[in-house]
């Protein structure tokens, strides 16, 4: 007996190899050759095989949800790492305490996440494989939407709901009063697709029944859940194309201004700033603003004592072509200036100073912004004092602006309330080389005082001067004097957006929802009529399918049957009535055929 080699059912004679499965079928080989493998071979891919498979893969929803998984993750280190592009001073602090982690991470764009190459490698690929799912998937649905209804199947007592009775009405106003009923009120938008038919008369065979000739309605609903189902993924691309040119195109700066003065706008009159890749700088509109004045408003009874109640800042807005405008800013309720918002993010005190250096040169003058930092406007400010005489020291003072001070009995001094009722400047006195002159930017609002001097007084400890509004007071060691103004302004930290995709942003996530609510909640059904002329009646079958349980399908089987004229249901001897979700089948595919 011959061995034979077995050879799977659909595989072509070019990739299988063996022995012969019969002596005529054997062929001799030629002395001398190799012996070929046994066993199946697979065709090999090719490169055009292996670019469509790798399309299929990046096109596929598994390949789609990891990408935003990824792209969530490698959002992260953008808000850990500081950012060149937002904060460049504390990058180069952070290179800075780490040289080594720093150069790596900065070698792969850890402080420009948003704008690194591998970051927008995975927005590319996950906006590539949400277009590769939806064309396929969108193209489909449109041959569905202009395909007729699935014919009726032949018998009904296998679906999950059938209902089936007698009516003294004749097939054809059967028909007709199902097509009414389940298109609906408006045809222009009718609640089914329905179409409607005639069966031929069919003869007994085996288990099937005969049955004369019938009238049949074949009606189906719920192509708006895969519409809504395509809306929300194409609502996905759009948000994440719009979230994209909002990043490329928006730009952002801050802005401290004190009452009686303002600023333009332009990016050299921001004090930080920060914009997309595609902003350009002549792109401003050149208006300028100017804050007139600023109030506050604090409880003063004992249950909420010093708690804000309100803050306006009234503005004057200035527009290209000179045209003036009063405007008031207040929290939560931003100036709109030709597409930019401008926020008011915070407010405090901004005293005057002014000092002159030991040869009496005027070295600074100018106001203070004192950052609050508690409830009672406690403000910690720095004076930056340049040497503008020859071969005097930088001076630095670091102090706090106290609205309404106390003085207690240990010397100590802390305020009290919010409001300017007894202002006091506390100050400390520092000199030494401040790094004016080395042309790194620093920040306003800090003193590094490791390699400074500090005055002291003869005890050995930190000389500490006390300023009133109007007074002037010697440095210690000589270094010059000191003089407080005799008013104390108010200054204002503004905060001015402009994103040209909110808009849009706004209107893809409300698509996005609408089709998602559509998706998960619009339901897909099919629902069959058939009837024919029994004696001097008309019988009428009903059954109904729906794609996945669905609560309702019952509830839509007995409107429809109870839309028919003079309908009587079948009683329980009758033939009947079948309910439940697990009977017959629920993919949604039933055919018509005689077979079924």
């Amino acid at each position: 007996m011959s061995e034979r080699t077995y050879r799977p059912e659909g595989i072509a004679d070019d990739f299988t190899t063996g022995e012969p499965t019969s002596a005529a079928d054997a062929r001799p080989e030629p002395s001398g050759a190799p012996s070929s493998p046994r066993g199946p071979q697979a065709p090999q891919l090719g490169w055009r095989g292996m670019l469509r498979w790798t399309w299929r893969q990046l096109t596929s929803m598994r390949v789609a949800l990891m990408l935003l998984m990824l792209l969530a993750v490698a959002a992260l280190p953008g808000s850990i790492l500081p950012q060149r592009d937002q904060d460049p001073a504390a990058v180069v602090e952070y290179l800075g305490d780490h040289p080594t982690a720093g150069e790596w991470l900065d070698r792969f764009g850890f402080f420009d996440v948003y704008t690194s190459v591998w970051f927008s490698a995975i927005y590319l690929l996950l906006l590539v494989s949400l277009v590769g799912c939806i064309v396929p998937r969108t193209i489909a649905h449109a041959r569905a939407l202009r395909a007729r209804p699935p014919r009726t199947p032949a018998r009904f007592e296998r679906f999950p709901v059938h209902v089936t009775g007698t009516t003294s009405a004749t097939p054809d106003e059967v028909a007709d009063a199902a097509s009414t009923h389940l298109r609906g009120r408006w045809r222009r938008l009718p609640t089914f697709r329905v179409e409607t038919g005639a069966e031929d008369a069919r003869a007994a065979r085996g288990a099937l029944p005969g049955r004369p000739a019938a009238r049949t309605v074949a009606a189906e609903r719920g192509y708006l859940r895969e519409s809504g189902n395509l809306l929300f993924h194409l609502a996905l691309v759009g948000l994440v194309i719009a979230v994209a040119v909002g990043q490329l195109m928006h730009y952002r700066g801050q802005a401290i201004i004190t009452e009686g003065r303002g600023f333009a706008n332009a990016v050299v009159d921001y004090d930080t700033f920060e914009s997309g890749a595609w902003f350009a700088p002549e792109s401003l509109v050149p208006f300028s603003m100017t804050l007139d004045s600023f109030e506050s408003e604090f409880a003063t009874d004992t249950v909420a004592f010093a708690q804000s109640r309100d803050f306006t800042a009234d503005v004057t807005v200035t527009e290209p072509d000179g045209s003036s405008r009063a405007e008031t800013i207040r929290v939560n309720h931003p100036l709109e200036v030709d597409g930019s918002k401008i926020y008011l993010q915070g407010n405090g005190y901004a005293p005057e100073i002014t000092v002159t250096d030991a040869e009496g040169a005027t070295a600074f003058s100018g106001r203070v912004p004192f950052l609050p930092e508690d409830q009672v406007y406690t403000s910690r400010g720095v004076v930056k004092v340049p040497d503008v005489s020859p071969g005097l020291d930088q001076i630095g003072l670091i102090g706090y602006f106290l609205p309404t001070a106390v003085i207690n009995e240990d010397g100590t001094a802390e305020s009290v309330f919010p409001l300017p009722e007894d202002p006091l400047l506390v100050l400390e006195v520092y000199r030494g080389d401040l790094g004016l002159d080395a042309g790194v930017p620093q920040n306003v609002y800090r003193l590094d005082t490791a390699n400074l001097t500090p005055s002291l007084d003869d005890d050995g400890g930190r000389v500490t001067l006390l300023l009133e509004p109007g007074d002037s007071v010697e440095l210690p060691d000589g270094l010059g004097t000191v003089a407080l103004g005799e008013d104390v302004p108010r200054f204002v930290a503004l905060d001015l957006r402009h994103d040209p995709s909110l808009a849009w942003v706004l209107t893809f996530a409300l698509l996005a929802l609408l089709g998602l609510t559509g998706s998960l909640f619009l339901p897909r059904r099919r629902v069959w009529v058939r009837s024919w002329t029994s004696g001097r009646v008309t019988r009428v079958e009903v059954a109904g399918l729906a794609r996945g349980d669905d609560a309702g399908l019952e509830t839509e089987v007995d409107k429809a049957f109870g839309a028919l004229p003079d309908v009587e249901r079948d009683g329980p001897d009758g033939a009947g009535r079948t309910c439940g979700s697990g009977a017959g089948t629920t993919d949604g595919r039933a055919t018509g055929s005689e077979e079924d």
